[in-house]
């Protein structure tokens, strides 16, 4: 008994190695699946959040959505700002931080526990769900029909696509202007210290809000760019309206006659009823071309983006207009070296000639009015003075003519 249970051991050593080795492969691939796996909030009509942890895969099967187009979501890849319409979504990217994809039924938003994610969620929560107004009119209008009065409110109530993109634009919106007020309060003062003081450090402190200044002048740019692509084509507005691709297809045929059943009761019926299916398919086409309510909105946020790319726009103009100040400082400072150097090489011209004077006089060699004639070494002198100064005013005089020396 012994004997055998010694042999059991034996043959168990091996299996903490394996077990070990096992458990690495599992966290590895464990690992692996948390990788690709990506947190997202669904929020539905009520406004009521649901964490979900879905790879790719599942996010496609989940709204019929391309790969190519859950693509431009990634965080690991850099795609600029866009907003696609699809048969049954809405791709979102505004952004590194907006990522979402609006159904008609619900909205998808990846990394909702982020910090600037956060705002986009609890704001969804709050205007996602419809507020109960109801639409008061005359007393017998309203008692007239209950059915009529529920179609009313269908018709004008915001469609639940929109009151999500609305979201997602005025917070992308928001934040962009706040980045801008952010780098409005930085750069006047720099600039303004830059112009009563040129140093290396207020150079280097304006050269990096310049650059700063630019990229977000980019984004900026971007998502006004394509607000303003979406109002300029009516059917990528149209591709938006979900809610309206949601509802059923009208009993009409595609030749336009009525699509009822023959075993009509009378023809007047008949002829009621095709009346009737003519007039809701020619309300339906109006409705498909009619995209006023989201023009309406695109327009609001193009204005809001157009504003903020104004303010950085005045701020590069200022930017430039502070280096132009700054450049004139520095042409000025360069004349007046200039001019020191010329006052400087004139003054050396000068005492070069007097130097050669001296340097002539200065030679061994036997002069016979040089004995008993001292008077001429005072006029030597003065007329060597005379002549260095008139070369001296004549170099200014064509300095200033030429104007390379100020008056």
């Amino acid at each position: 008994m012994l004997a055998l249970e010694m042999a059991r051991d034996e043959l168990l050593v091996p299996a903490p190695e394996d077990t070990a080795q096992t458990q690495a492969q599992a966290s590895a691939a464990s690992k692996k699946k948390t990788a690709a796996l990506r947190s997202w909030i669904s929020l539905d009509h009520d406004g009521q959040g649901t964490v979900l942890d879905l790879d790719k895969h599942a996010i496609i099967h989940r709204v019929q959505i391309h790969a190519r187009d859950l693509r431009l979501l990634d965080p690991l890849l850099s795609y600029p700002s866009t907003i696609l319409g699809r048969e049954k979504v809405i791709v979102l990217n505004l952004e590194q931080h907006i990522k979402a994809i609006i159904t008609a039924d619900e909205v998808l938003l990846r990394d909702p526990f982020d910090d600037t994610v956060l705002p986009i969620v609890k704001e969804l929560q709050r205007r996602l769900p419809l507020s109960s107004t109801n639409f008061n009119g005359q007393g017998e209008e309203e008692d007239a029909s209950g059915v009529q009065k529920d179609e009313t409110d269908e018709e004008n109530e915001f469609p639940f696509e929109f009151r999500a993109l609305e979201v997602a634009l005025e917070g992308i919106c928001s934040f962009l202007d706040a980045q801008t007020r952010v780098l409005e309060a930085d750069a006047y003062p720099a600039l303004d210290e830059l112009t009563s003081k040129i140093s290396s450090r207020n150079l280097d402190r304006v050269r990096k809000l310049k650059s700063a200044m630019t990229r977000l002048t980019n984004r900026v740019q971007k998502v006004r760019d394509e607000l303003e692509q979406l109002l300029d084509d009516d059917d990528d507005m149209a591709d938006l309206y979900l809610s309206r691709k949601m509802v059923g297809t009208s009993p009409v045929s595609d030749s336009g006659a009525p699509n009822w059943s023959l075993a009509s009761p009378t023809i007047t019926i008949g002829s009621k009823v095709s009346r009737t299916s003519r007039a809701s398919a020619a309300t339906t086409v109006e409705e498909e071309n009619d995209v006023e309510e989201l023009e309406m909105l695109l327009e609001a946020y193009f204005m809001q983006i157009e504003g903020t790319l104004n303010k950085l726009t005045a701020l590069r103009e200022y930017i430039d207009d502070t280096e132009d100040y700054i450049n004139i400082q520095l042409d000025n400072h360069r004349n007046q070296l200039i001019q020191l150097e010329l006052f400087l090489s004139s003054g050396t011209v000068c005492l070069s000639m007097c130097s050669l004077v001296a340097a002539i006089f200065g030679m061994n060699i036997p002069y016979t009015w040089a004995k008993d004639h001292g008077y001429v070494f005072k006029w030597v002198i003065i007329v060597t003075g005379i002549v260095c100064g008139s070369v001296f005013l004549l170099i200014i005089s064509y300095a200033r003519h030429k104007g390379l020396v100020g008056s």
